[in-house]
């Protein structure tokens, strides 16, 4: 059978697993001529360590499976959906605007420490009112001037940073979570972007599932 399985962490607080989820969900996975199923494995539950290490290559979430094949890392599983979904048109036909949403995907996989930090994601809470730190401010202003070039460079076409949803916007959607939770956005755009990504049905049906989990982890464990 061909069987796609997306293993993910919890809904409300796994940003690394939102983001292929999203990208699955937006190429219609469930509708294509393939077996796809989500496996959610709880985060810092009891033996969380020892399990993850045993089930995963890297003892980490999220891991994609097809077949006899396991694809890690969240960008690299969404390079395969796009791969695997080629109509759905993931990345920008443009090879301009394709290597600019490549440039700043990578760019997101790889940094922001910082907003990460300081501001885990948390799709259940509202907190107000916590002041960056200077590398979170850093990278703030740097995540929003990537949103308005992108739209300004690449967007005229649609809603989203490069026209049509691709694979950028799902990269970034777990910092639009962030900033909705810790309240960051700074400027209008920005604010108007987050509606976008904050009103597709795939991040409605991902909070819907993020409020009913009962797994808690606290500051400490995160």
């Amino acid at each position: 059978m061909n069987k796609i399985e997306l293993i993910i962490g919890n809904k409300n607080y796994s940003s690394w697993s939102l983001r292929p989820w999203l990208v699955a969900k937006m190429a219609n996975l469930e509708l294509a001529d393939l077996n796809f199923v989500e496996t959610i494995m709880p985060l810092f539950e009891e033996n969380h360590r020892a399990n993850f290490d045993a089930a995963l290559p890297t003892g980490k979430v999220p891991l994609l499976r097809h077949n006899d094949m396991e694809i890690w890392e969240s960008l690299a599983i969404c390079e395969y959906i796009n791969e695997i979904m080629q109509d759905a048109g993931l990345w920008p036909n443009d090879i301009a605007a394709r290597a600019y949403a490549r440039s700043v995907s990578t760019e997101m996989a790889a940094g922001f420490t910082g907003l990460r930090n300081q501001f885990p994601m948390n799709c259940r809470g509202k907190f107000a009112k916590i002041t960056p730190n200077d590398d979170a401010i850093r990278d703030i202003t740097r995540i929003e001037n990537i949103w308005r070039d992108c739209r300004q460079k690449f967007g005229h076409d649609g809603n989203y940073l490069f026209g049509k949803f691709s694979i950028a916007d799902a990269m970034f959607a777990p910092v639009v979570s962030r900033f909705k939770t810790y309240d960051l956005a700074t400027c209008d755009s920005s604010k108007q972007y987050m509606k976008i990504i904050l009103s597709l049905p795939a991040m409605k049906d991902w909070y819907n599932a993020a409020l009913q989990e009962k797994w808690v982890i606290t500051e400490d464990e995160i």
